[in-house]
């Protein structure tokens, strides 16, 4: 969810979107053509990318019109523009043309920084586009979603959304639009489920689910759901190390109520609950050996084995045998 700066006027002169989440960029740029196009349907919405602002452009398309049409110019990867351009763009910066919203989509990095400076110091309004690459993230995402269109989803669904989903914000976006329009009352795990069983049984986190509950057989059925329906393997390896590493945490816990152990451990409730019937069966040395299974699998899939979908097979082989290792010995 983009976050904006206390100047929140649409239509102030120049907009700064940073950060590199596609889904967020965009938004950015639709809402200021949409409360340009509110003001005047006859708004002409220019974007432009570095390789088509030259020294000269911006001055071109900002000045004066003879019919006085407002104007939206979006520069997306603004961090990618000349140093003279950047002069130009500076320069515009401290007297922007009526009419005329100037939008600068910026990755937010070290690189055309100057550029980025010199809009806040303009005093540009500010719209933060982070790339959402936390698990935490995305449900947080999923939630202002459903908080956005007025609708209630329980946290089960949130969750179950996301493993479903997995962590493309377009897709996440367009599932709760989906929802919202097909399902009448709260959105619960079960409509969740409906919808997207396909894709929650071809999910990482459904692949790391069966693992940690020692199903050998199923975890690896849908290992190669996953890969053979495009799941990215660094995704598969970093859910086994989140449900390895979760049930490490609430094993080493002083015993207490789910909501005292969510504050300790940084878990929703309801995912104590969840960790509590998987852990059944894991010892200290299982969590251990687990851990290290998912690091050489994650090293594997990162190109340091010749077979990525052989070192995930192993790697999930050894978790759900840790799972079952407390009382075998």
């Amino acid at each position: 969810m983009a976050r904006k700066t206390a100047n929140d006027d649409l239509l102030a002169p120049v907009t700064l979107a940073v950060g590199q989440e596609e889904l967020l960029l965009d938004r950015a740029v639709r809402e200021v053509v949409v409360a340009a196009r509110a003001a005047d349907a006859d708004t002409d919405v220019r974007e432009l990318m570095p390789e088509q602002l030259q020294p000269g452009t911006l001055a071109e398309l900002t000045s004066p019109s003879l019919f006085a049409e407002r104007k939206v110019v979006v520069v997306r990867n603004a961090h990618d523009l000349s140093a003279d351009t950047i002069k130009d763009v500076t320069a515009y910066l401290g007297a922007p043309a009526e009419e005329i919203t100037l939008v600068l989509l910026h990755a937010g990095g070290a690189k055309g920084k100057k550029l980025l400076d010199a809009a806040r110091k303009a005093g540009a309004r500010e719209v933060a586009c982070p790339k959402m690459t936390k698990p935490a993230d995305r449900l947080a995402f999923v939630r202002s979603e459903f908080r956005a269109t007025g609708r209630s989803a329980t946290p089960e669904a949130c969750q179950a959304l996301v493993d479903a989903i997995g962590s493309d914000l377009r897709e996440l976006a367009s599932a709760v639009s989906q929802l919202v329009a097909d399902v009448e009352g709260t959105i619960d795990e079960a409509v969740v489920g409906r919808y997207y069983t396909g894709r929650a049984e071809a999910s990482s986190f459904t692949v790391a689910d069966r693992a940690v509950e020692g199903r050998t057989a199923e975890a690896l059925e849908a290992l190669r759901w996953s890969l053979s329906t495009g799941v990215a393997p660094v995704m598969i390896t970093s859910a086994l190390a989140q449900g390895v590493r979760a049930i490490g945490k609430l094993s080493s816990a002083r015993g207490g109520r789910p909501a005292d152990l969510a504050r300790e451990l940084g878990m929703p409730p309801w995912k104590i609950d969840r960790v509590r019937q998987q852990m059944r069966g894991w010892t200290p040395d299982g969590v251990a050996a687990a851990l290290q299974a998912v690091a050489e699998a994650d090293a594997g899939v990162k190109g340091g084995g010749d077979d990525p979908g052989y070192a995930l097979e192993k790697a999930v082989v050894t978790v759900a045998r840790a799972a079952r290792s407390r009382g075998r010995g």
